[in-house]
């Protein structure tokens, strides 16, 4: 190309910055020479990933060209040249003539464009590198280290994760992707769509846990909402084992409890030993084995809990990111949303937005990433006011944006923990009838859909053992 070297008085070529002016020249001369081409390139190549700005505007010009439907060759781009003082510079519409008339193959204009893409992320690489390296010399200390490397991290998850989707889709692609999950889910013997529970007859109500829903288990206090979750991430871990199409990988953020009380729940659970007596020591010599034969059969399980306390949500994304990138998560569970700080700078008086931020970035990350995002809110005590004590969802916390934001919104019930404090005197009829209330209801939990984005409402019964702290399918 006898004009190519026009190209360097506007841009003088850095031999440390990774460019390739030739792969740029060859694709540009591809698009101009068969228009078509460009849909090879255009789902993820950009014009500022071009290193030559010059180049960059011609390849925005074509687009823009295509885009009302016209040709776009030398002829075409002809004012376009007049009008832009960059590409006057590389000596005018006789550069595109140049451009077109040395193109090898219109077959290689995918490769060139990843090699334009790639050498662009190469060059972001070394700017994020040098911009985290002023940043550490920086002697202000504005930003902690731990800022520092969470911005970092953003920033690269931003670089994996751009150009590489489409983030429009055809009305058919669409069609034809719900119909592929329809037909997914048919054979599935437990026909969902989604990630598993592990509970029956919720899978049926939900249809699993579906991928980019948010979706909030609020209760009160005592009412069980960390052991519900804790069983619904350690039974999609579980089924992730066997089934990789039902279950997922897990990752579980818990502000409020530690890893080791996680696990030692999880160990209850599975040995059938009280979680009580297990802390306190109070387990007999014979109990050693069963906890030797749980924790074989249990722990290559792909759960991963991350028990930071006070986590910020920038934090917390850019964690759930680098988990999705490195382990591929099917499912995240978060305990509990209240604890999640948002560095809100405008104070306790604006909690309400502060929680209505948190749900909207809980919501676009499981959409970014394409997971189910489960998280914990409390209750108001408006519930203890009344007598009946079910939860609805004018109780939500803080509500605002949590009902508006979420898929689905459950709440967890248990009767018998508000019946087991109204205990009338011995040896009254009182007495004797509430012994049989609380016969009707022992064990007994209901966990209760108030909203489906997805499905019906209506309430789910289920099987409660506090000893354990295990939810299970209710007995048929």
């Amino acid at each position: 190309m006898s004009e190519s070297r026009a190209l360097i008085p506007q841009k003088t070529p850095d031999a440390s910055v990774p460019h390739n002016i030739e792969a740029e020249q060859a694709l540009l001369g591809a698009i101009l020479l068969n228009n078509r081409a460009l849909e090879y390139v255009t789902d993820f190549l950009k014009p500022e990933h071009f290193y030559y700005p010059a180049h960059g505007q011609i390849y925005q010009a074509i687009q823009a060209l295509v885009e009302r439907n016209q040709i776009a060759d030398p002829i075409t781009l002809k004012d376009f040249f007049n009008q832009s003082e960059i590409t006057k510079t590389i000596g005018g519409a006789g550069y595109l003539v140049d451009l077109t008339t040395s193109v090898i193959s219109v077959m290689n204009t995918n490769d060139y464009g990843k090699i334009i893409y790639d050498l662009f992320l190469r060059r972001q690489l070394i700017s994020i590198s040098q911009e985290t390296a002023d940043e550490c010399r920086n002697s202000d200390f504005d930003a902690s280290a731990t800022d520092i490397v969470e911005d970092v991290e953003r920033k690269l998850y931003g670089l994996v994760t751009q150009g590489t989707t489409s983030t429009t889709t055809t009305f058919r692609d669409a069609l034809t992707q719900a119909i592929e999950s329809a037909e997914s889910a048919f054979k599935r013997d437990s026909h969902l769509v989604g990630v598993t529970s592990g509970l029956i007859d919720l899978d049926r109500w939900l249809g699993g846990l579906h991928p980019s829903d948010l979706l909030i288990l609020a209760g009160r206090p005592s009412m069980g909402k960390t052991a519900l979750a804790t069983n619904i991430a350690f039974n999609a871990a579980k089924a992730f084992c066997v089934n990789q199409n039902e279950g997922a990988a897990v990752a579980f953020f818990s502000l409020e409890m530690s890893a080791e009380q996680l696990a030692m729940r999880i160990l209850a659970c599975e040995s059938g030993i009280s979680s009580d007596k297990i802390r306190r020591g109070a387990i007999r010599r014979e109990d050693f084995p069963k906890f030797v034969e749980v924790s074989r059969n249990i722990h290559n399980i792909q759960m991963f809990i991350d028990d930071t306390p006070g986590l910020s949500l920038s934090a917390l994304r850019n964690r759930a990111r680098r988990l999705k990138r490195q382990h591929n998560i099917g499912l995240i569970v978060i305990d509990y949303l209240q604890l999640i700080d948002a560095t809100s700078k405008k104070g306790a008086d604006n909690r309400v937005q502060e929680v209505s931020q948190i749900t909207r970035s809980l919501k676009t990350l499981a959409k970014e990433i394409n997971v189910p995002v489960l998280a914990l809110s409390q209750l108001s005590r408006a519930v203890e006011q009344r007598d009946d004590k079910r939860p609805q969802l004018a109780d939500l916390r803080e509500s605002g944006s949590i009902e508006q934001d979420a898929d689905v919104v459950m709440f967890i019930y248990r009767e018998e923990y508000y019946e087991s404090r109204k205990e009338p005197r011995e040896g009254t009829e009182e007495h004797a009838t509430w012994q049989k209330t609380m016969s009707d209801i022992y064990n007994q939990a209901d966990i209760i859909i108030a909203k489906q984005r997805h499905g019906p409402i209506g309430t789910v019964k289920v099987f409660f053992d506090a000893q354990l702290t295990k939810f299970g399918n209710a007995a048929t």
